[in-house]
């Protein structure tokens, strides 16, 4: 009896003794909740503004097909009245009518690809019933004049992103679980993964410089440094999770940078394809035209050219699309919800085990 009431009171001093660090655990886990809701609300909202974009892209491809494959019947219908009094031979009609056929096809093809396009942007909606009957509009908004400049955008990112704060606040949950509570100097994400240091010490409440190397956009991480070989374990699993923290920060400066690249490029190539390359190939299919009515040009030559200008068009409004691809990619690469994001679900760390801690 003595010894189960001696358990029992051994058992309630230990409950009291680490009932602060367990409330701090638990405090941090439900921040970590919190943020993890709101990297999965960003992630929703990135991904169904993605599949708009898609689905706007895509039944304006659809349109672009109608309005080739409308002048392609009348020439087709042409070619049929020509034939019929022998001013066409029989094999400029084929290429006509197969022109038409193919061109039909490729419509076909596209307005199927259009509407599974808005079906999942209604998945996405969670659009349901009487809501399905909304519009996608025709066409993609034409590109801005000039694009954003987001000179900063790495350190944004650093800042602001959700999903890296998470994994802060696991790196803060493995320190209180540990009982490590007063950080003896700050490296950044860089130093970590390169073993360069430049020394923070803390000392009298304040952060000193040993050192005058400076790394321009810092993520900084806090060390602890017991020197108690009691402590060592702690500090073992401590540096492992500020390591995988270290190699989050890294990706997601990679991932700003890569947003912003791809937005301008891909500017620069929609704009080609709008400035330059449209307006050549409809150039040479006018020019194509008017020999063909002089008898200059063969038939096969002038669907050729025409061909082209129909495949300069939609390749015209894919760069487009992946434009604006590209820009709705920048918000998520600043505040977290990108698809590339590794999942923000944080894992429980071992070390709260072993120290007993809890349009148409």
């Amino acid at each position: 009896a003595f010894k189960t009431i001696e358990g029992m009171i051994t058992t309630n001093i230990l409950a009291l003794a680490t009932k602060n660090r367990d409330v701090a655990i638990a405090d941090t886990r439900f921040r970590q909740a919190q943020l993890t809701a709101a990297v999965k609300t960003l992630q929703l909202a990135a991904e169904t503004r993605r599949a708009f974009i898609g689905a706007v892209a895509a039944w304006e491809n659809v349109g672009q097909l109608q309005r080739a494959q409308a002048a392609a019947d009348a020439a087709s219908e042409l070619a049929e009245k020509l034939g019929e009094t022998g001013a066409m031979a029989k094999g400029a009609q084929a290429r006509e009518h197969v022109f038409v056929a193919e061109l039909a096809a490729e419509t076909a093809k596209a307005r199927l690809a259009a509407r599974l396009a808005k079906e999942e942007l209604t998945r996405l909606m969670g659009l349901w019933g009487s809501d399905l009957d909304y519009q996608v509009p025709n066409s993609l908004p034409p590109l801005p004049k000039a694009v954003v400049r987001r000179d900063t955008i790495e350190a944004e990112a650093l800042r602001n992103r959700i999903d890296l704060q998470v994994a802060k606040l696991e790196l803060e949950a493995t320190a209180r679980s540990y009982g490590l509570t007063e950080a003896t100097r700050y490296v950044t994400d860089l130093e970590i993964l390169t073993g360069f240091e430049t020394e923070r010490e803390i000392e009298d409440d304040e952060q000193k410089t040993r050192t005058t190397a400076q790394v321009e956009l810092e993520f900084a991480i806090p060390i602890f440094d017991t020197g108690k070989a009691r402590m060592r374990k702690a500090e073992v699993a401590y540096m492992r999770a500020a390591n995988q923290l270290a190699e989050k920060a890294v990706n997601v400066r990679s991932q700003a940078r890569s947003a912003y690249e791809a937005y301008r490029s891909n500017y620069d190539i929609a704009r080609h394809y709008r400035n330059d390359v449209v307006p050549l190939r409809t150039k040479v299919e006018e020019e194509s035209l008017l020999t063909y009515n002089g008898m200059i040009t063969n038939t096969f030559e002038l669907l050729t050219d025409t061909r082209d200008k129909i495949n300069a068009i939609l390749l015209s409004v894919n760069a487009k699309r992946d434009f604006w691809l590209a820009e709705a990619n920048l918000a998520p690469a600043i505040y977290g919800g990108g698809a590339t994001n590794a999942s923000a679900e944080p894992e429980v760390a071992a070390a709260s085990e072993s120290s007993g801690g809890g349009g148409h």
